[in-house]
């Protein structure tokens, strides 16, 4: 396959998003018109369904996964796998088929770290976990993992292009985060399990 369909079809994949898909064949409102009108697990997952939510996790997060992973599989060059890295979680943020309106990226972006190390994606989700048990803050246990996940990667990864991918996912991350940083300073963030 042409390196550039690749990269375009890795796009295109991104650009499905689940928590809608989902959130239809179960019934549910649209997750872009409820709650944070993000169409993310864990939006879903304030629709009360936590199938709905897994299934939204899982699906987003295999997206992510499954197109670096066969870059990889097919020993395409390191450039190349970093470039399907970068469109598979681009066409999340911002999917053709959703008139460039998608989510915030968080499952993907774990997709992503599991094919280039599923060592790396344990210590991002781990720090996910800790952070959201701790505070019940999705939002800022999903930036505090951004926040980590390029040191970790420093540590974990031997290719540079890698290691740079990652650096960029964690920044676009926090970017589409950006509210959810407002709301948290100013203490209106809606947390799991606290009123907000």
């Amino acid at each position: 396959m042409n390196n550039a369909v690749f990269v375009i079809a890795a796009y295109l994949l991104g650009s499905i998003s689940f928590g809608i898909l989902v959130s239809k064949a179960f019934g549910l409102p649209d997750p872009r018109t409820v709650g944070s009108g993000n169409p993310g697990a864990t939006n879903v997952l304030r629709s009360g369904k936590k199938l709905a939510a897994l299934l939204t996790l899982l699906g987003d997060a295999a997206k992510g996964w499954l197109p670096v992973w066969l870059a990889q599989y097919y020993a395409l060059p390191v450039g190349v796998v970093c470039w399907v890295a970068v469109a598979v979680f681009l066409g999340h943020l911002y999917p053709v088929f959703y008139r460039f309106k998608g989510g915030k990226g968080v499952a993907t972006a774990l997709g992503v770290l599991l094919a280039f190390s599923p060592l790396l994606a344990g210590l991002a989700l781990l720090s996910w976990i800790v952070v959201f048990a701790l505070t019940r803050f999705s939002s800022l246990a999903a930036l505090t993992a951004a926040a980590l996940a390029p040191g970790f990667a420093w540590l974990l990864l031997p290719q540079i292009g890698y290691i740079i991918v990652v650096f960029v996912l964690s920044l676009l991350l926090i970017w589409r985060h950006r509210s959810n940083i407002r709301k948290l300073l100013d203490g209106s963030e809606a947390g799991f399990g606290k009123k907000s």
